[in-house]
């Protein structure tokens, strides 16, 4: 086992920051495009001041996506392939949590593509395809939670319950304002902001907040050269 295995590179601690900060920023855009939309709009600010911040948290995001996609790939501990990138659940150290993050990337570059091809698209289209954006949010979410062998810090643990309080707490400010009608989709929203914080809970207890969780985490191939 290195010392490199032990304390972790600099590309390791770039990418756990960028990783950190982009599920800060994904969950500020969430939160921001949930509480802000329908009759929850606030009145004192204009739909094109909240639009604009909206797309700004968006492109911020991406740029630390982008960072933390990079700085993953390029550390040496790990030896992740590009094709890990976009492939789903390919890699060999962590598949499924990579697997989750790598899902979460892929729709978030769908909406970015549609978002530049709005016009031609139709706003109907781009906005069935906008949707995703709010599916790739828990899973990045569980992506950080189970790969992410700083999880039971509690800092960290603290950051992932603010950013699950916020996005709940946004679903039913949304829940609360809204009006008649679409019944089938208010019930599902319920549904998940309820069964999102026991799920996320429930994993924690039995996962990562168990000992040697890190370890039993990643592959074998990996275990044979140290754990971080």
């Amino acid at each position: 086992m290195t010392a490199l295995a032990l304390t972790g590179s600099p590309l390791w601690y770039s990418s756990r920051a960028s990783g950190t900060l982009t599920l800060i920023l994904l969950t500020a855009t969430v939160v921001l495009g949930i509480a802000s939309g329908g009759r929850a709009a606030p009145r004192g600010i204009g739909r094109f001041e909240i639009g604009r911040l909206h797309r700004n948290l968006s492109l911020l995001t991406l740029v630390f996506l982008a960072v933390h996609v990079v700085t993953a790939l390029l550390d040496p501990f790990v030896h992740l392939g590009w094709a890990v990138s976009v492939v789903p659940f390919t890699a060999s150290y962590r598949p499924l949590w990579l697997g989750l993050g790598t899902t979460a990337l892929d729709l978030l570059l769908a909406v970015l593509v549609t978002s530049a091809l709005r016009l031609r698209m139709g706003v109907r289209r781009w906005k069935a395809v906008h949707w995703l954006a709010y599916a790739a949010w828990p899973l990045a979410l569980f992506h950080g939670v189970g790969s992410g062998t700083d999880t039971r810090l509690p800092l960290q643990l603290w950051l992932y319950a603010g950013c699950l309080t916020s996005v709940v707490g946004a679903v039913w400010w949304r829940l609360a304002k809204a009006g008649p009608g679409r019944v089938a989709g208010r019930l599902a929203a319920a549904v998940t902001a309820t069964a999102l914080p026991v799920v996320l809970t429930a994993f924690l207890a039995a996962g990562p907040l168990q000992p040697g969780w890190a370890h039993r985490a990643a592959t074998t191939t990996i275990l044979l050269g140290g754990g971080r």
